[in-house]
């Protein structure tokens, strides 16, 4: 190799497992890191030409952060720098933002958000997404890196729209803690308070008995008899949007 590549493969070996590093995996993460105020590292392609129309079609407004540091390379090299699929061509690196999520959640404006050991990295990059949307004040998930490049990629970059951190449920916040799992009581989410911690438990076990029992709140989502559970994004998007929705039809607005 020559001493470019050299450097590319140990810049991008080394992202993969420094927490500190975000390694962004195809287009949509690397332009919705710069729509939120994130600066590229380094940036590699195969194939500039398609990947500048991509830009110019989605993002046109993503193209100087990623011209600025891109580099070409072969699309050999380019799979090895990569550990998946890609189907688009660019991965780059950039810094992972530091959150002081127990800052974060003093403003009590907004509800956050935690999931409770999930299984699958992609189930985490999606709620991540239902969170943005949702405009939520943080994403806090125990048991599972929420800055994988698989979660980076299922949720297209919107780690950096919001705070999201690899963190235990924070109980020493005082906001109140909202149980969703299959087996808590209809979803009545019309008087939930803005300021809740709404908590998800992983895909297959749902919440710990400990997490049901200090919670101050439980709702369930209502569901079809046989069906035995949701993806933990489409449970959250439920919800998030029967909470804002029941609350404007009672107030005349949404609860934030």
């Amino acid at each position: 190799m020559i001493p470019q590549e050299v450097e590319l493969t140990r810049r991008f070996y080394a992202a993969y497992r420094n927490p500190r590093f975000a390694v962004l995996e195809g287009f949509h993460p690397a332009r919705h890191a710069l729509r939120f105020g994130a600066r590229l590292d380094v940036a590699v392609t195969y194939d500039q030409e398609k990947l500048f129309k991509l830009a110019e079609r989605l993002a046109p407004e993503s193209i100087p952060g990623i011209e600025s540091v891109l580099e070409v390379v072969t699309r050999e090299r380019f799979t090895r720098l990569s550990q998946r699929s890609l189907s688009s061509p660019l991965l780059s690196i950039c810094a992972r933002p530091d959150y002081d999520i127990a800052a974060v959640l003093s403003d009590r404006a907004k509800p956050a958000v935690h999931l409770d050991r999930p299984r699958n990295p992609g189930n985490v990059g999606a709620v991540v997404r239902v969170a943005a949307a949702a405009d939520l004040a943080a994403v806090t998930v125990s048991g599972q890196d929420p800055w994988s490049p698989v979660a980076i990629r299922s949720g297209t970059g919107l780690q950096f729209a919001l705070p999201v951190a690899g963190e235990e449920l924070a109980m020493s916040s005082g906001r109140p803690i909202v149980a969703v799992d299959i087996d808590c009581g209809p979803m009545d989410t019309a008087s939930l308070s803005p300021d809740s911690i709404l908590v998800v438990g992983g895909e297959r076990h749902g919440l710990p008995a400990w997490i049901r029992e200090v919670a101050n709140r439980s709702v369930g989502v209502p569901m079809r008899p046989g069906v035995s559970s949701l993806n933990l994004a489409t449970a959250l998007a439920a919800v998030l949007y029967s909470w804002r929705i029941s609350a404007f039809e009672r107030d005349g607005r949404y609860p934030w």
